[in-house]
């Protein structure tokens, strides 16, 4: 393949696309900001250019910094990794209007996929169930109060370019109707610069299940089953796992079959997860992320795939390497977050690493780009390593994720890593029984203490 692939992004997830590089003989180049001079991606890849000062909006979100880099350096695919530029519709435009390949999907899907109004009408129009909701954006309190009667409470309202968590309020009856509103549009107005809102019905119990996509980008289709995410913290996800402990075989494949036609209808290419909340044998799509995912790592355990080599494959205008019969669940993987910040309060802890050992063994993988000496810096993402475990099944995994946390070293700052020593003590976590709001509860009620 004569290509030279640009990676629009930095630590693990830089690194990770590297190796997929190296294994089929692709160049990589590193985009760096100063801050990053000495990032492990930034050894490990082919090439190197600085992009711009440590600040991301001037770095690794400046689209003219990007597209020089690739004209000086003579790329000609950008893969975007996840977060920053990898679901902004207009940069996949100016990358193809500058013959560049971008390794996802088109600016089209991404535009669709990214308003959630536009998406939950597409989704109901491909045949994906969604959640009861307005059909369209919400003007006025009275009319949010009118749709929260027609349906019933407790609802939530959302932003339409929502994310992370920003711009969500949940309204429990009419007197709460206004409040969630107002504070849902004055958040949405400042993370996101728009201050639209819809509004679904709020789900007692669910738990967060998303089901990983690929499509060709002609036409054809498939699922690799699904991920269970629903232990999150302010609507971020820290511990992921597949397959679903709640899901059924027959669960699995009509779901999944729904998804994988959807993708095919739409003409979509590369990856893709089609997001639901699932209560009471039912799924109801919240969202469609058009990228790949921070915790595409399990899929790939369970499934024994490279979704970054398909991306890169699929990207060149080359078919998938496998097919849904070839699409067989091996085992159970588990992923946790590994984040640099200070418990109980979640407070970032960036720092110089004095010690880093990454753990081992069967059924281990460690995705970082931690090494000792390496400073974090204050400027990106508290993420700083994914420990990825795989077993034959659910209880192998969870005491396999036992034994590598506790071979895991990370000195110099503080990390996540006793969350999970926390979790495994906890009953509900090993027989699965838990959902989306079960993370936040346990924290309220101590369970770090």
């Amino acid at each position: 393949m004569t290509h030279k692939i640009l990676i629009a992004n930095r630590g693990e997830i830089a690194l990770r696309v590297i190796r997929a590089c190296r294994e089929m003989g692709i160049p990589s180049v590193a985009v760096h900001s100063t801050a990053d001079a000495d990032a492990m991606h930034v050894r490990m890849a082919d090439e190197t250019i600085c992009i711009g000062p440590a600040p991301s909006p001037d770095s690794y979100l400046s689209i003219p910094a990007i597209i020089s880099a690739c004209e000086v350096t003579g790329a000609t695919m950008i893969h975007p990794g996840y977060g920053f530029l990898s679901e902004n519709a207009r940069f996949v435009q100016i990358v193809e209007d500058h013959d560049i390949t971008f390794i996802g999907p088109s600016a089209e899907h991404i535009r669709t996929m990214g308003d959630k109004i536009t998406a939950k009408e597409t989704a109901k129009d491909l045949g994906i169930p969604v959640v009861p909701g307005s059909e369209g954006g919400v003007a006025s309190v009275e009319e949010a109060k009118e749709i929260g009667a027609s349906f019933g409470y407790p609802v939530i309202v959302k932003a339409t370019a929502g994310g992370g968590g920003r711009g969500m309020k949940v309204a429990r009856d009419e007197d709460e109707m206004a409040r969630a509103y107002q504070t849902a549009r004055a958040e949405a107005k400042a993370a996101f610069g728009n201050d639209e809102v819809y509004i679904e019905k709020y789900l007692q119990r669910p738990r967060h299940i998303e089901i990983q996509v690929f499509g060709d980008g002609q036409g054809g289709g498939v699922h690799l089953g699904e991920r269970d995410c629903s232990l999150q913290r302010r609507h971020q996800k820290v511990f992921e796992e597949a397959p679903g402990p709640s899901i059924s075989p027959e669960e699995r494949a009509h779901i999944g079959a729904i998804c994988a036609n959807a993708v095919a209808k739409m003409g979509y290419r590369g990856a893709g997860t089609i997001e639901f909340l699932y209560e009471d044998g039912e799924f109801y799509f919240i969202e469609m992320n058009t990228r790949l995912q921070v915790e595409h790592p399990v899929t790939e355990g369970i499934f024994g795939v490279d979704l970054v080599r398909e991306q890169i494959l699929v990207a060149a205008g080359q078919a998938l390497s496998f097919t849904q019969d070839d699409l067989q669940i091996n085992g159970h993987a588990i992923e946790v977050r590994i984040n640099a910040e200070k418990l109980p309060e979640f407070r970032p802890s960036p720092g110089t690493i004095s010690h880093f050992h990454a753990p081992g063994g069967l059924g281990v993988r460690m995705d970082s780009a931690l090494y000792d000496g390496y400073r974090i810096p204050p400027y990106y993402d508290s993420l700083i390593g994914k420990l990825i475990v795989h077993g034959r099944d659910r209880p192998e995994a969870l005491a396999r994720l036992n034994r590598a946390l506790g071979e895991l070293i990370v000195d110099g700052i503080d990390t996540t890593v006793p969350l999970f020593h926390a979790l495994l003590r906890e009953k509900d976590i090993h027989t699965g029984e838990y959902n989306i709001h079960w993370l936040e509860k346990w924290l309220e009620a101590g369970g770090l203490e």
